[in-house]
């Protein structure tokens, strides 16, 4: 049951895959809301389980070699057990998905303004002219110059900021509730990049649409997030505001991210600090905390499974997954930045 004025509920997600080499449990009891109006970035490594939850939500990642388990609530909709013919109404016209590469998600032997006239018929009882003055005004809207001129170009005719552009115009088209941007950022350089965030934040502001944008780049979600899910391993580590992540982070994990970042307030270091190790395989994750291999802060407690719990009496909203008293937390987060600050240039 999703919970008063949520929009998307998802309790307990579950997604694993059989393969030759073994089960590969990629996603593992992810429970998010996300409310309406809302930017939610659900943000960490590749292989973290980032877009198998967000193709779940698109029935995408169904198969049979696939189980997939919990509940996934979409505006009362539930998505996991919907049948085919359910998802097929909703997608592209409620709940709308931004792919992490354009040029494989436009058809290369399509003209990018009959793409889009596609979908909006696929969804709607409108003729091809109305359906294509619709088209060119969302190509307008995102910013492709000379919209009515461009509209007839073929992807590999556009640059990679402008088939992005396109992308999120295709996903506006019905107007949906929720906009997926799943990498939207991903191979484009960062003055690109940049125009996108400022796009999918004035869509946001303006059409008070709900957006789950999914990445890596913890820089790109300072830029444009409400909230944060922090996931690692298949399982979400931490989750808060975006005031809470940064500024008082409790996951060893966030901690390891957000020193990755480049800050202009401290002295420039020799060299940027890293995680060390690699993101454990989903074929035989450790046992207890996923991140216990590579976290320097490990204690014999870490061998068993931590709950997703409130344990900051002020925050009950931010969440995380450690072992770690708060208070010990602190003391190891403030020791971490002492170090940075007294690094030589």
């Amino acid at each position: 049951m999703s919970a008063p004025g949520s929009l998307l509920d998802l309790r307990d997600l579950a997604v694993s895959f059989n393969t030759e080499e073994g089960l590969v449990q990629a996603v593992d009891g992810v429970s998010i809301e996300l409310r309406a109006g809302e930017v939610l970035a659900v943000v960490g490594e590749s292989g973290s389980g980032k877009s198998v939850t967000a193709t779940t939500l698109m029935g995408l990642t169904r198969g049979p070699n696939a189980t997939i388990a919990g509940s996934a609530t979409f505006e009362g909709t539930e998505l996991i057990s919907a049948s085919d013919e359910e998802l097929r109404a909703i997608r592209g016209n409620r709940l709308a998905m931004i792919f992490q590469d354009p040029m494989s998600s436009l058809d290369p032997v399509y003209r990018v303004v009959d793409q889009i006239v596609e979908q909006i018929q696929a969804h709607r009882d409108t003729r091809s002219g109305e359906a294509r003055e619709r088209a060119i005004e969302l190509l307008d809207a995102v910013g492709i110059p000379d919209a009515a001129k461009r509209a007839d170009s073929y992807p590999h005719e556009f640059s990679g900021g402008m088939r992005q552009r396109a992308m999120i115009a295709m996903a506006l088209s019905l107007e949906p509730s929720l906009l997926i941007a799943d990498e939207p950022t991903t191979a484009l350089d960062v003055t690109v990049q940049a125009q996108i965030i400022d796009l999918l934040r004035d869509l946001n502001q303006r059409r008070d649409l709900s957006i789950l944008l999914i990445t890596h780049d913890i820089g790109v979600v300072a830029e444009i997030a409400d909230r944060v899910a922090v996931m690692y391993a298949g399982r979400i580590v931490e989750q808060g505001t975006i005031d809470e992540i940064f500024y008082e982070p409790q996951h060893p994990y966030t901690w390891g991210l957000l020193d990755s970042l480049t800050r202009i307030d401290r002295p420039r270091p020799k060299r940027l600090s890293q995680i060390p190790g690699m993101p454990p395989s989903l074929l035989a994750p450790p046992r207890g905390c996923h991140f216990r291999p590579r976290c320097p802060h490990a204690f014999d407690r870490c061998t068993e499974v931590p709950s997703l719990l409130p344990r900051v009496a002020a925050a009950p909203g931010h969440l995380d997954r450690c072992w770690l008293e708060p208070a010990r937390k602190q003391e190891l987060r403030q020791a971490g930045d002492r170090d940075a600050l007294e690094q030589p240039r």
